[in-house]
Formats: structure tokens, sequence, C-alpha cells
């Protein structure tokens, strides 16, 4: 089969295209922006890449057309398409249809750590001899690529196939599909992560969301497993809707009947169920998110056959994905990292991992508010929260619709606006002295900002 997929440089449409390669079809595609890395990675699959939107690719003749949910109305491919009657799906359909079906599906969903944990489970399960298949909305430094089959052959105990783990994300479908990406997924063991308000583009309000992750536990079989953070009342909430799987509870802060959780320091630390110790992980990871993501992670592959002490041992040689404080260099006595970091509570997050890490030494926070959410200001009130263990914060106002400035104040001196990326690296660069770590957050390129600041640190 010939599929040309609308968005492929995406990483969830890229990691489709490396699948369908894969499995054996002929795949081309297009996107707004053909670039590195994602575009050498596609290449490299033998998999041609066109820039932009043209209705002149209905020339190609591919069997159907698989349609990211980067693309509206009104695009002229899929005007086009619409206008001959041409067959078009979306990227989970085609996922569901060609990949899952009749695999045993571990769906990572949650507003935060979905790339790290779905790494961190697909590692276990590859350490343990399952072959996974899986599907990362990144690179996960283990295995080098963001996707693969696994062994399609194999099966598990009860004839189910054998395993493949997926990044499951609430966000929607494609413009002729609002439900959210991860109802196509149909998953036996589901991690329910955490879940907070996020993409304020497309959802009104927290209880929105909540609906879509209750249409998630509607499609977990009896058999099946969800993996369910004991912290949060949003999920609690989720499940008082109906369940009708068995649930595991992690990160309990007390001794609770079945739970797992965690007695040490995020980078040292036993896993216990109730008081019994079954796990015992030492990594190089920083933070308590990402204590919760393993905890998370063990649960699930416990459902598939991995003891958690297997689980553990794994966990000695993971290696977490691109950009998830990840050091970037030094110059000037000064180390830059990178992360991910996007919504208040990650960006907290990330910096109290660091701060654990680095004790007194001083914290220079550099951030962008790029995702939708945050270009909205629906969460600018919570940023002085998110902020509050770094010394120093550098935040670049673009072209936001509110003011950064206005939204920072509480934190007075502590707190840097610039409308420019040259201004920030310049403001960073004064501030820093030897010692320092500079921390830089953003869902996107951030302008190069990494290279930028170290080059000026240097000198």
């Amino acid at each position: 089969m010939h599929i040309h997929i609308l968005g492929i440089c995406g990483t969830f449409m890229g990691g489709l295209a490396a699948l369908a390669r894969e499995a054996g079809h002929k795949v081309t595609g297009c996107d707004a922006g053909v670039y590195p890395p994602m575009s050498d990675q596609l290449r490299a699959l033998d998999i041609d890449l066109i820039e932009g939107w043209s209705a002149d690719q209905l020339a190609l003749k591919p069997d159907l057309f698989v349609i990211g949910n980067v693309v509206s109305r009104g695009n002229p491919l899929v005007e086009a398409i619409l206008d001959a009657g041409l067959p078009y799906t979306s990227g989970p359909q085609w996922l569901s249809d060609n990949v899952l079906q009749g695999r045993h599906v571990l769906a990572v969903a949650g507003t935060h750590g979905k790339t790290t944990t779905t790494s961190m489970l697909a590692w276990m399960l590859d350490q343990a001899g399952l072959e996974p298949g899986f599907l990362v909305g990144g690179v996960p430094t283990n295995f080098g690529v963001s996707a693969r089959l696994g062994n399609v052959k194999a099966a598990l105990k009860g004839g189910v196939g054998n395993p493949f783990v997926i990044e499951a994300d609430e966000y929607d479908t494609a413009f002729f599909d609002k439900r959210s990406k991860f109802v196509h997924y149909r998953p036996r063991t589901a991690i329910l992560n955490n879940l907070e308000y996020d993409h304020a583009d497309i959802f009104p309000d927290l209880a929105a969301i909540e609906t879509q992750f209750h249409h998630l536990v509607r499609t977990v079989p009896a058999a099946g497993r969800l993996v369910i953070n004991a912290r949060e009342e949003s999920l609690q909430r989720v499940l008082e809707r109906g369940c009708w799987s068995e649930v595991v509870r992690f990160g309990t802060r007390k001794e609770t009947p079945g739970a797992l959780r965690a007695r040490g320091e995020p980078h040292a630390f036993d896993v216990l169920r109730g008081s019994l110790k079954i796990a015992r992980v030492d990594w190089p990871l920083l933070g308590e998110h990402n204590q919760l993501n393993a905890l998370a992670a063990m649960a699930a592959a416990e459902h598939v056959g991995v003891a958690p002490e297997q689980s553990g041992q794994a966990l000695s040689s993971f290696e977490n994905v691109r950009r998830r404080l990840e050091l970037r260099g030094e110059a000037g006595g000064v180390k830059v990292y990178d992360d991910f970091a996007h919504h208040p509570t990650a960006i907290r997050m990330t910096v109290n991992g660091l701060r654990r890490k680095v004790g007194m030494e001083r914290i220079l926070a550099v951030f962008e508010p790029r995702s939708n959410t945050m270009k909205l200001g629906s969460m600018k009130a919570q940023l002085p929260w998110s902020l509050e263990e770094a010394d120093l914060s550098f935040c670049h106002q673009g072209n936001l619709g509110w003011s950064a400035k206005e939204a920072l104040s509480p934190m007075g001196d502590k707190a840097i606006v610039t409308d420019s990326i040259e201004a920030l690296v310049a403001a960073v660069r004064k501030a820093a002295r030897p010692g320092d770590h500079v921390l830089c957050m953003s869902n996107g390129g951030f302008g190069g900002i990494h290279h930028k600041l170290l080059t000026a640190l240097g000198q």
C-alpha cells in the first residue's frame, strides 16, 4: 500500500511513517517545514518528502492519505482530497487498524511525563526480552529511534499479541475527528500519570479533559489494568464516573495495600508495595516526577509479566530522551541545560529536579511561554509559583498577547523579561557567574538559544 502522510515531520506522524515503512508500505509525505532532524530520519528510510501543501500532490495517486491534526480545513491539499472524494484517515486510526490490532497495547497518558514514561516502559520490556514495539513522541536515547514494530509474531499468555508501548496524547485526532488521539488505541494496560488543565486552544476547562480521559478508561477491558497516580484528585474523579478494570495505584505517601510507593531520594530509592520492598532503583535521573514515572512504568510492565525487580534493574541503564534536563554544554564555568518543560507544573518540577542536584548553587531559569495554552495566557498567574526555586528567571516575551513582565511582577527583580532572543542572551550573560546553572525551557527550538548562550558565556 502507498500512503501519503500530511504533517509527516511531527514526532507522532514521523514515528507512524517509520512504522509504516518498516511494515513494508510505500510512504511519502509533506509538511509546512521539512527540516532536520526528522527530515533526515525519514529520508534515511527512503521516504520522499515534499515541502508545502500543494494540490499537485494528488498526482502521486496514493492508496490512502493519512492526515495529521496540524492540518485544518482550507488547506489546499485537504480541499483537493475532499473535492476528489479520495480515501483518507487520521494517524491514530491508521495506527489502530494497521499496527495495534491484536497487540497488547500499553498506553501512557497524562499531562506530564508521557514521553519519558513511555521510553522507560519500552526499555523495561526490551530488557526483559519481550521485543516490544513502541511509538514515542521523542527519540529515546536507549533505542535511537522514535518508533519500531517489535516482534509482531510473538504472543503473551492468553493469546494476546506481543506488547506495543505508545505515548497516548489527549490532543484531538484530526480536523474531522475531535476525539482525543488515545481513544483509538484500545489499550489493555493504561497509565494515567497525572491530569491538569492544558491545551486551552481546544479544551474549555479541566472537566472537558477529564471526560476524554474517561473515554479512554471505557476502552480498557475487564482483564486490563489501569495504573493511576494516587495523588491526583482529577484522576479519582475520572474513575468515579465508572471503572471496569483492575486498578493499581502508585505514588501514595503512606503504606496503602497494593499500591506502589518510593522510599528514598529520586536518584536512589526502594520501591515498596505496602511495607514490602519489591525493587531498588539507582539511576542518574533527577526529580520526584521521574521517581513517579518509574513507579508507573513498573506497575504497567508487571501486567505483561515483568517483575518490578527486573524493571528496577533495567532502569539502572535507562537514558532519558533528549531535552529532559539535558546538559548541552559548559562555558565560562556555567552549565547550560535544555528541557522541554512548557506547563507551569512541568517548569516547577524541572527546576526542583535540578535544585535537588545542585543544592545551593545558583539556578538561572530561562523560558519562553510557547505552547498554545501559555500563548493564550491561561496559566500566566502560575508562573511565579513555577519558578520559586530559581535564583533568577529570564522570559522571552516574543509575540505573546499578554504582558510577561506584568505576570512576573510578584517576583520583583528576580525576573527579567526581554523582547528578543539576543537581548535575553545578553541579560543572562551579564548575570551569570562561574558555578551557575542555566536552565532553558521551551517546547520549541527557542531560537537556538543554547548555542548562543554557550558562545556568549565562552567569550
